[in-house]
């Protein structure tokens, strides 16, 4: 063999290797996120219309959530958003449209105790999608409901259906015992 053939097929080889170790890493990447999205991945990749840009805006979201310095919240605050729930829960009887803004007002101000980035509606539901994945639809939804009604465009049923929403994450982002046991395993 000549040492160009050499070369050629070195190179060669080099190339194939950097290729197969490239798909792969795009298929685990896919996965990956796949798992972790469920139905928002599906969602981004329909937005976007490209999957490539939909993986590369998820794991962005997914790095960015992980960079923040997210923290449990202390015992008085907890009771503290677990009785301010309440009372918006017994609201919701006589105001619907009100109880439903306090649930979301409440929702951030868990976020803004917690660490998350909340000023910027987009930066919050980013952040939700990322951090709390099984209650994105439904918070986007909770959220649409929220802007519908802004425009005269519910009904009490679709506010109800919004608040539930909200108590689904409310639930989860209020942490606990549950979330020091996830954090540690």
């Amino acid at each position: 063999m000549q040492p160009w053939e050499v070369i050629a097929i070195s190179v060669a080889l080099i190339l194939l290797g950097a290729a197969v170790v490239t798909l792969l890493y795009l298929r685990f990447r896919t996965q990956h996120l796949k798992l972790r999205f469920g139905p928002e991945y599906d969602r981004k990749v329909s937005e976007l219309g490209n999957r490539s840009k939909a993986e590369s805006e998820l794991t962005r979201s997914e790095a960015r959530v992980k960079n923040l310095k997210v923290r449990a919240l202390s015992a008085a605050d907890r009771t503290r958003f677990q009785d301010e729930w309440r009372l918006c829960q017994a609201r919701f009887v006589d105001d619907p449209p009100g109880a439903v803004n306090e649930a979301d007002r409440i929702l951030t101000d868990i976020m803004r105790a917690r660490g998350y980035a909340v000023d910027d509606p987009y930066n919050r539901t980013t952040d939700v999608v990322a951090a709390y994945p099984n209650h994105a639809t439904a918070y986007r939804e909770a959220n649409e409901i929220v802007v519908r009604h802004g425009r005269g465009h519910s009904s009490t049923e679709d506010l109800r259906k919004a608040f539930v929403n909200f108590r689904a994450l409310f639930d989860e982002i209020l942490g606990g015992e549950d979330e020091k046991l996830k954090r540690v395993s």
